[in-house]
């Protein structure tokens, strides 16, 4: 899946889940001013697509690609049968569901109380969760994208991160260089979303579930 790939629109009828291995999927709502902000994010931990087996099959917000990678396509009417036989997957997606409204509730929240340094600090812990590297390919203006923000807000924090030995940026490119710089300068909505992930997840096998 490149990157900016759309996989679905506001109002779409969605065909089909993707279960991401190396690629990071953004879920994001756009104003009509076009401005827009990040709800949640998806990787290797979950599955784009929710609304599929949840009855809605169309969302308002959209699905774009913002970590290029690979995923899994399954077929929404298979997804959808699998759900129905009531078993280890039903349970399995919706208690991944609870942790993915977890994330957006503590986005929302983040967004409102926090400082732009306080949630870049977040984005990127949860983006190299799911990342197989530490450098991140992504701009300034991607990421204040991402969070709603000025682009100078970005700049701003990401030279501090920087100056601080945190992070290390050059055009397109963020490499992270000490990760406990990140956890300490973070708010507390990471942990949150981290442990609530691990809460419902921990007691089952999700990664070889899912690929047998």
């Amino acid at each position: 899946m490149p990157l900016g790939e759309i996989l679905y629109e506001p109002g779409g009828q969605m065909q089909h889940a993707h279960f991401p291995t190396t690629a990071i999927v953004s879920l994001h709502y756009v104003m009509e001013t076009g401005a827009s902000a990040e709800t949640g994010g998806v990787g290797n931990e979950g599955v784009v697509g929710v609304a599929l087996f949840m009855g809605g099959e169309t969302t308002p917000s959209s699905a774009v690609v913002h970590t290029a990678g690979h995923a899994y396509q399954l077929e929404g009417s298979l997804l959808k049968q699998e759900f129905n036989r009531a078993g280890l997957m039903q349970r399995l997606l919706l208690r991944y569901t609870q942790a993915l409204i977890t994330q957006m509730t503590q986005t929302a929240a983040c967004n409102r109380h926090h400082s732009v340094e306080q949630q870049l600090c977040r984005w990127l812990l949860l983006t190299l969760d799911r990342a197989p590297s530490r450098e991140l390919i992504m701009t300034q203006e991607l990421v204040a994208r991402m969070l709603g923000v000025r682009r100078e807000g970005i700049t701003e924090a990401a030279g501090k991160l920087q100056l601080a030995g945190v992070i290390r940026y050059r055009r397109g490119h963020i490499a992270v260089l000490e990760r406990s710089g990140l956890e300490s300068r973070a708010c507390e909505c990471y942990a949150v979303v981290k442990k609530e992930l691990g809460r419902l997840l921990s007691d089952v096998r999700y990664r070889q579930v899912l690929l047998t």
